[in-house]
């Protein structure tokens, strides 16, 4: 089969393995919990609001008796809340095997995280990337063990404004969302090469989903942004059940190799099935993605138990 009939139907048999899955009651990190325990595997919803994570499980349950899933808090925004989950499943002895670092807010007004981070750059990079430190030695002992990093076509033309990254000078929804997609890629590619340079199994992969029609142009966004985001969802987007499956790929596929990038197969990358697609030019730079890992510890406390890449 070529890249372009790659569906949910190639999935592999994940019976026996665990995946944590971000964002998991709704959008694509629904759709992902979906395909994922649909196959077998044992899926943790890491989500912000249990009730609506409990609905979710629910659903699924009813459409698909036997699936296995769990429902556990987690607010990546707030850095407290990411430790205290990675805490508890450490003292539940949960293992995990896949990590989807899914979840993510769009284009909102400023505003800052309980530890004083603009709220995009907080909930869809740090949080994240504090998340995978915590748990790395949990992945470090999984089957076929990945971390899949979920960005957006938005980090083209994104950068990393290291003179106000609270935003408190300049401070603009999408810029600002880009530049958390950047950071995302940055981070996944940076991740790709501490990993292998330290001999570990785990696997580091990015996907984006194109232009998929969820709840995150709605969820965010206000004013003519939130106008905007409406159109482009009605006139452009495809289907999530086809957004998706770049991140079930990444995440599922047999021979997908660390540092890869799946994104759709379309014209400018907005639609399509699964491919390999090529990170913007900037988000490949090492010694961008270094200054930002450092300022990453920094920020989140977590040191992770690799070294620096070459």
């Amino acid at each position: 089969m070529t890249d372009s009939e790659w569906t949910a139907a190639r999935i592999p048999d994940l019976a026996g393995r665990t995946f944590v899955v971000t964002g998991a009651n709704s959008g694509l990190g629904l759709a992902t919990t979906r395909h994922l325990a649909r196959h077998g595997a044992h899926v943790v919803l890491a989500v912000r609001d249990e009730a609506k994570g409990r609905r979710a499980v629910a659903g699924l349950s009813d459409a698909q008796p036997g699936v296995s899933l769990e429902v556990r808090s987690l607010d990546l925004a707030d850095l407290d809340s990411v430790a205290e989950f990675a805490a508890r499943l450490h003292a539940d002895g949960v293992p995990v095997d896949v990590l989807v670092n899914n979840a993510g807010v769009m284009a909102p007004p400023r505003a800052l995280s309980p530890q004083g981070h603009e709220m995009q750059f907080a909930g869809n990079h740090l949080g994240h990337f504090a998340l995978t430190g915590l748990l790395l030695d949990l992945l470090q002992a999984g089957r076929d063990p990945r971390v899949v990093t979920v960005s957006s076509i938005g980090h083209h033309g994104g950068r990393i404004h290291f003179d106000d990254l609270t935003g408190a000078r300049d401070y603009a929804p999408v810029k600002y969302y880009d530049q958390s997609k950047f950071a995302n890629v940055l981070f996944g590619l940076e991740l790709d090469r501490r990993l292998r340079a330290a001999g570990s199994p785990i696997r580091s992969l990015l996907a984006h989903p194109g232009i998929s029609a969820t709840n995150l142009q709605s969820t965010g966004p206000t004013g003519l942004i939130r106008v905007g985001g409406a159109l482009v969802k009605r006139f452009f987007a495809q289907d999530a059940e086809i957004g998706v499956l770049s991140q079930l790929r990444a995440a599922t596929a047999p021979g997908v190799e660390g540092g890869q990038f799946y994104g759709p197969d379309g014209w400018k990358e907005l639609r399509g099935h699964p491919t390999v697609v090529r990170p913007d030019p900037a988000a490949e730079d090492p010694d961008t993605a270094r200054r930002l890992w450092d300022l990453s510890e920094d920020l989140t406390g977590i040191r992770y138990a690799i070294a620096a890449s070459a």
